[in-house]
């Protein structure tokens, strides 16, 4: 039996056993016969019958799978689910008709209520106006076509591997990706919506078949850009041109046309007020801007020499929409990123998808904002700043912009926030905006590092609040003997000499925060602020970011004090208490997380910040505020190069509170100086001035926490420890620590010290124990430093005090 006959018997499930193949050295010796058979052959034949039901009894299995799963079986399911799948779309094709618009139905008002459930803000009147493609430059058409769908004048009207992927990852639940013709986003914004479900998609498809088949390409393009969301409460691209550029549609450039349909990705971030002040951000909208024109370029739409000579258009600053006057125009920005953000990351959804999901589509959202405490904040800048400034008068106090953000260290809400003069005045919300320093409020993150990380000093020494460091101003920063090229000055060039960790910070010394963060090291202390809650995306790992050279917000700050107020457990500030849109309610985060550093860390920080407010640099206008009312306070102050930032972050057992002052010139938007400001004599603007004074009358009229409960030994709230040892060989003798207590009003401390002090107290705390040296200012910030330069490369900024 040959080859094809023994297949054959298998294919038969064995009926003829085909005959036991045989090697030609098993058969060598075996007579043949007549036929040319070896005679072993023909001795089998008469138990043919019984191999061959040996045969059968061994094959079927293999012979039923393989009589189951043949080609053609497989090739016709395959065109089988291919027929299955033409006629489904073809049925598809034919029920789903073009529906009415209902882009303008969409809009309804959302409501934005406080904590108490009264209104805060209605927010509802859609700005839109559409103009006919015709009074739309055609070079501007065209980067809309560039930046979207490049193949749109010749397309279907659908993207079939678009969909196909969008089809997939919608069922997966991988989120969105893009891919979608300016067709179908046509159809998305202007006859369904931006639900992320398959069924929508589908219709989406066959609806813009249709809408292609019947409408011109121009049409659809104008649908396009007059239904599209261009951020700034601004829908269509008439409404766009006066938000961004104040012009209308028919003026715009082709780099202003441009820079609109860059927009479109993501109009919420890529919107240049916020952008300008992110190195990230800056650069994506940067290289979205080139990447539209260099698309026409690429579709000879647009010379190339032209190109080269472009320009990038920025656009004015905007204004804020009649209904979000005075701070409730910031508290409704901030609530709807918020609730984008958890949507984004919910439903996997992009940025544009989510705020046309959010903005205007009748919302109730509930903050966290507490009625009294925001109205209470709001008087105390007006009393404590605004009220005092004169623009008139003093060309500098023109320049002043205020910013503070309140955060409940226990729960993590938001509970009151100033974003500024007036939302409608002013758009950019001072307590989120992260492009200026915050100088020595940085200092508590390089000691908590310190503390969690158990460093020493370079000659081996644990670092705790009875260190002594070396306070020379100018001082170069050591590595293991080596000079790392960075020395920089204390306020006015002090010396302080050997002065402890306490009284450093107390006195907020550069000199030894800057050694500090290298005996540390600078990528720990980056990741312990990262940890905190700061957001470390592009720094820099190096010793100059110490004086707090990069950038960062009053919340941001608030959040990272509430998370050690919180004994190291993170604390994520919202500002959203519930969001509902009928029957929709997404489940926002927690805003409390697990712990990111010890109990034992975090509560040593804060029992070393006392001794800013009893005996440093707050003390002026905290520790001796007749509202304090024995409450004890935590905090640090904070003054950039030239005084262009300066802060007050504090902290009560109950509420964190940052405050910032920021000198924006009232014309160019560029940061300027604060000396002067007020009318001050002398005219430094320090983080224990208008700051601190702001905090204090704020803070002391809502806070009702009086006492730290504190795990630790060490700080200014505890009993003295005994004399420490100096680090780095002194060239004199040591200072005596100090026992920073608050005065005679303040609670007393809440944890007993674990060992006898070396020195006995004073009987009464009228006064620091620790004096400043001569010069010392003791109500200003001698030495919150930060740089003018660069947040992202501190290096090449200029040394303090230059």
């Amino acid at each position: 039996m040959g080859r094809a006959e023994e297949r054959r018997a298998r294919q038969r499930g064995g009926r003829r056993a085909a005959p036991k193949r045989r090697s030609p050295e098993s058969t060598a010796g075996a007579p043949q016969t007549a036929g040319g058979t070896h005679a072993a052959d023909g001795a089998t034949a008469p138990g043919g019958r019984a191999a061959s039901r040996s045969a059968k009894t061994a094959k079927p299995p293999k012979g039923r799978i393989r009589r189951l799963f043949t080609w053609k079986k497989i090739l016709g399911t395959f065109f089988g689910f291919c027929l299955l799948g033409i006629a489904g779309f073809a049925a598809l094709y034919l029920y789903v008709d073009i529906p009415k618009g209902n882009a303008a139905a969409q809009q309804e008002s959302n409501i934005y209520k406080y904590s108490d459930g009264t209104l805060l803000a209605r927010v509802g009147e859609t700005n839109r106006e559409s103009v006919d493609l015709a009074n739309v430059p055609k070079d501007v058409q065209h980067t809309f076509v560039a930046a979207e769908n490049k193949s749109f004048y010749g397309d279907s009207g659908i993207d079939l591997k678009g969909l196909a992927r969008g089809l997939f990852n919608t069922v997966t639940g991988r989120g969105t990706q893009g891919g979608s013709t300016i067709t179908q986003q046509y159809v998305k914004n202007y006859y369904l919506n931006q639900d992320q479900t398959a069924t929508r998609k589908l219709k989406e498809m066959v609806i813009s078949l249709k809408v292609d088949q019947k409408e011109s390409k121009e049409y659809i393009l104008a649908g396009y850009i007059n239904t599209s969301y261009y951020g700034r409460n601004a829908y269509g691209i008439q409404a766009a041109a006066q938000a961004y550029y104040q012009t209308d549609a028919r003026k715009l450039s082709v780099e202003q046309g441009a820079y609109l349909a860059a927009l479109l990705q993501a109009p919420s971030q890529y919107d240049w007020t916020v952008a300008s002040s992110n190195a990230t951000l800056k650069k994506l909208v940067l290289n979205r801007w080139n990447y539209v024109l260099d698309n026409m370029v690429k579709q000879h739409w647009l010379d190339p020499a032209k190109r080269q000579a472009m320009k990038f258009p920025v656009p004015k600053e905007p204004k804020g929409a009649p209904g979000e006057e005075g701070q409730k125009g910031y508290l409704v920005e901030l609530a709807n990123q918020q609730l984008e953000d958890q949507l984004m990351k919910q439903e996997g959804i992009s940025r544009t998808d989510a705020a046309q999901q959010v903005v205007k589509r009748g919302w109730t959202i509930t903050l966290n904002i507490d009625k009294k405490k925001q109205a209470a904040l709001e008087k105390a800048v007006k009393a404590e700043l605004t009220g005092r400034l004169e623009p008139k008068k003093r060309k500098v106090d023109a320049n002043v912009q205020a910013g503070a953000a309140s955060v409940d260290p226990k729960t993590g809400k938001i509970v009151a926030m100033y974003g500024g003069q007036d939302y409608l005045k002013h758009f950019y919300n001072n307590a989120t905006r992260r492009d200026y320093q915050p100088a020595s409020t940085f200092k508590p993150v390089i000691l908590a590092a310190a503390l969690q990380q158990n460093a020493t000093t370079q000659d081996g020494k644990p670092i705790n609040a009875d260190t002594v460091y070396d306070g020379t101003s100018g001082r170069q920063v050591l590595d293991h003997g080596s000079k790392v090229g960075f020395g920089p000055p204390n306020e006015d060039h002090h010396n302080y000499g050997p002065i402890t960790v306490q009284t450093a910070m107390n006195q907020s010394v550069n000199s030894v925060f800057a050694q500090m963060g290298v005996d540390v090291g600078m990528p720990k202390v980056m990741d312990t602020a990262k940890k905190l809650g700061m957001d470390t995306d592009g720094m820099q790992a190096v010793p100059a970011q110490t004086l707090g050279s990069m950038g960062a917000s009053p919340l941001e700050m608030a959040g990272i004090y509430a998370t050690l107020a919180n004994h190291g457990n993170q604390v994520t500030p919202s500002i959203i208490k519930s969001a509902q849109q009928k029957t929709r309610s997404p489940q926002m985060p927690d805003p409390i997380g697990g712990s990111v550093i010890s109990r034992t860390a975090a509560d040593t920080v804060t029992s070393v910040l006392t001794g800013v407010v009893d005996d440093g640099t707050a003390s002026g206008s905290v520790a001796s505020n007749p509202l304090r009312d024995g409450r004890q306070v935590a905090g640090k102050t904070g003054t950039s190069d030239e005084d262009k930032s300066a802060w007050f972050t504090g902290y009560t057992p109950d509420l964190v509170t940052s405050v910032g002052l920021f000198g924006e010139d009232v014309k160019t938007k560029a940061h300027v100086s604060l000396t002067g400001a007020g009318g001050l004599i002398p005219p430094r603007v320090n983080g224990g001035g208008y700051p601190a004074k702001i905090w204090a009358a704020y803070t002391f009229g809502v806070s009702h926490g009086t006492k730290f409960d504190l795990n630790t030994t060490q700080g200014a709230a505890v009993a003295p420890t005994p004399t420490p040892t100096f680090s780095h060989s002194p060239s004199s003798t040591p200072s005596q620590t100090p026992s920073s207590k608050p005065p005679t009003s303040s609670a007393p401390p809440s944890r007993s010290p674990s060992q006898t002090p070396s020195t006995t107290p004073p009987s009464t705390p009228t006064t620091p124990s620790q004096t400043p040296p001569s010069g010392t200012p003791t109500t200003g910030d001698p030495a919150d430093g930060g740089t003018a330069g660069d947040p992202l490369n501190p290096d090449d900024s200029p040394a303090l005090g230059q």
